[in-house]
């Protein structure tokens, strides 16, 4: 009798003191790599692209943005239109390249820094409006291009926080709900405007958000290993529970760049079983270097644990 009453007040205790090992997400490592294409219309092609068949490959076209293709283009409340380079990176090129590596998905993102000759803002007249012409756009767009996944890459704002994660959320909820996209990732940076909005969206929404492409390529040229460690520290406490990736600009312009210590960075977050992928912005400016370091990235996510 005694042991069944000390068996039961055991059994209280660990449910009211669960165990710290299940209150907490169990760190993990993937092999996800990724990588923007078709921004900047150097006539770059999926196919110039090596891709190791032992990683999961995501390319992220460049870009769609709601504004109107004129020569000055304007706002148009969430119709979105092809802005990548869309005569070398075709529907059928897209449907091409998945067929020909079964690892292999792509996405699309929307926004970015520039339009024409300006900023690219996000600029909804309402949240309903927004939303209601971005999943008909977007829906069209994704279907037509045979595309797997968004990316949320909004660097300007004409809009308050709370719209923006109204709208974007609204939007990865609906795509998703509807069967159009499989996975959706926000691509912030080191900026207290970009950081408000996002970290918005973050709150609401990051359940439903995949992964989040940091890009600590946005930091300062020269960033050390120590410094991308603490960086990367950070924002993974700002995106609690995300998936936050590690990134790399190709022509070396901004953070910690391969030739001095990037690889060394990745190396130790995977023995800390923190590294969730790599992303490289982009395949654009990789194309002068023969993609030396897309290769090496994704030789160290293929290596199992």
């Amino acid at each position: 009798m005694e042991i069944t009453k000390l068996f039961i007040a055991l059994l209280i205790l660990q449910a009211v003191f669960p165990s710290q090992s299940s209150m907490e997400a169990a760190p993990s490592s993937s092999n996800l790599f990724r990588e923007y294409i078709g921004a900047e219309f150097n006539n770059v092609k999926f196919t110039d692209v090596p891709i190791n068949p032992n990683v999961d490959f995501h390319f992220i076209l460049s870009f769609a943005i709601d504004y109107d293709t004129s020569s000055s283009p304007s706002p148009t409340n969430g119709k979105f239109n092809v802005f990548w380079d869309s005569d070398n990176l075709s529907p059928s090129q897209v449907s091409s390249i998945k067929n020909q590596h079964s690892n292999v998905k792509v996405g699309l993102s929307l926004g970015g820094d520039s339009v024409a000759n300006g900023y690219a803002y996000f600029n909804p007249s309402s949240v309903d409006s927004w939303v209601s012409n971005a999943v008909s756009s977007l829906t069209d767009i994704i279907k037509q291009n045979n595309l797997d996944g968004i990316d949320i890459d909004y660097e300007h704002f004409k809009a308050d926080p709370d719209t923006f994660a109204e709208c974007i959320g609204r939007l990865i909820t609906t795509l998703k709900n509807n069967g159009v996209i499989s996975f959706a990732s926000i691509a912030p940076f080191d900026d207290d405007q970009v950081q408000s909005h996002y970290q918005a969206l973050w709150k609401s929404y990051g359940h439903l958000i995949d992964y989040v492409n940091f890009q600590f390529y946005a930091y300062d040229q020269g960033t050390t290993v120590d410094q991308f460690m603490n960086y990367f520290k950070t924002q993974s406490s700002n995106y609690n529970g995300g998936k936050v990736l590690v990134s790399f600009i190709s022509d070396g312009s901004g953070g910690l760049s391969p030739s001095d210590g990037f690889f060394t960075a990745c190396h130790r977050l995977k023995g800390e079983q923190q590294l969730h992928g790599i992303f490289v912005w982009s395949a654009d400016d990789s194309k002068a270097n023969g993609f030396r370091y897309e290769k090496q990235s994704q030789a160290l996510l293929a290596i199992h644990n």
